[in-house]
């Protein structure tokens, strides 16, 4: 199933098993593959946002996986898909992208659904970029949720797709096989000293990573439309006067901002109680990221039709 690359210093099993290698990977697929999921499990903590809903990621987040053998840099993109507006057309490019500036590629094609036209088309576009000798490690993500003979025919499917690298299956959530598909994708770094320090994990600022934590929070278990009609600013963070040194408090001020006022009325919910429960949860998230307290003060606020319209996509951050 696919083939190794060639003998340069980029290339796998060069004999030197004992030199350090570092680089960067991008996993890449169909919205809702598993990117961020696998992305969180090869890093072992929440670095990239994960939701039922497609179109989640908005930014390129990196996660950084550190080995005594390996330095492993994740960057994690959106799904590639046919785009319906800007935003979409936008989150395409940053795609194309970040793929020419990678080391080597993961594509995600989830086991639970069969390969179809969305993954053939970006089994078309990674062909291309194997042509410039990129290399391009197929994922079966999600393998937990089939049994054998089901994993067996989605690998040979997705053997049918394209010429790749290698071929491996993983599940993110029950870990399984999470360790070799590290291995495999950091076998394609050069030969590199760590890039980042030990114990780093990401490089976001930890101002994009509280947006992108109440925006996970905002999406659960809501309508299939607001995903990508939501976005989330971060507007303060000051830390709270008067507090005492070894009890540090921080205030933050976010506001969410979505298109139309019914989809205020879903994020808000009955008498405020779903803008509670998402203040509640992203708290939680954005206090364990820190280390320590928040005051988090939510807005929610209508920017009308603001995915088509570029200067209020140029302040919303894309």
């Amino acid at each position: 199933m696919g083939t190794q690359a060639g003998t340069d210093d980029t290339a796998p099993h060069d004999g030197d098993k004992t030199a350090y290698r570092a680089g960067f990977a991008c996993l890449v697929g169909r919205p809702n593959a598993g990117k961020s999921t696998l992305t969180n499990a090869l890093v072992g903590q929440k670095v990239a946002i994960t939701s039922s809903k497609p179109q989640t990621t908005r930014h390129t987040i990196r996660g950084i996986s550190t080995t005594p053998r390996a330095q492993l840099v994740l960057v994690d993109t959106p799904g590639l898909h046919k785009p319906r507006t800007l935003l979409g057309q936008r989150l395409n490019d940053l795609v194309r992208q970040t793929l020419l500036e990678v080391d080597v590629i993961g594509f995600c094609l989830p086991a639970d659904q069969r390969p179809g036209p969305g993954d053939a088309f970006i089994a078309n576009e990674l062909m291309e970029l194997r042509s410039l000798r990129r290399p391009v490690v197929a994922i079966a993500t999600k393998a937990d949720t089939v049994d054998r003979d089901k994993l067996a025919e989605h690998l040979m499917a997705i053997d049918q797709l394209g010429d790749w690298d290698a071929i491996i299956p993983c599940s993110a959530v029950s870990g399984e096989q999470v360790d070799e598909v590290r291995d495999l994708l950091s076998s394609y770094l050069p030969l590199s000293p760590q890039l980042y320090p030990d114990g780093v994990m990401t490089d976001e600022p930890d101002i994009i990573m509280i947006a992108e934590l109440v925006r996970e929070a905002a999406l659960e278990g809501v309508r299939d439309e607001l995903p990508h009609s939501l976005a989330v600013v971060v507007e303060e963070m000051v830390p709270r006067q008067g507090r005492p040194d070894d009890s540090p408090m921080l205030d933050v001020r976010v506001n969410v901002f979505v298109e139309r006022p019914s989809q205020k009325a879903i994020v808000i919910g009955k008498g405020g109680s779903r803008l509670r429960e998402v203040g509640t949860n992203s708290r939680k998230a954005i206090e364990a990221l820190l280390g320590q307290r928040v005051y988090l003060d939510l807005h929610v606020k209508v920017a009308k039709d603001w995915q088509r319209d570029p200067k209020q996509m140029q302040r919303l951050g894309f």
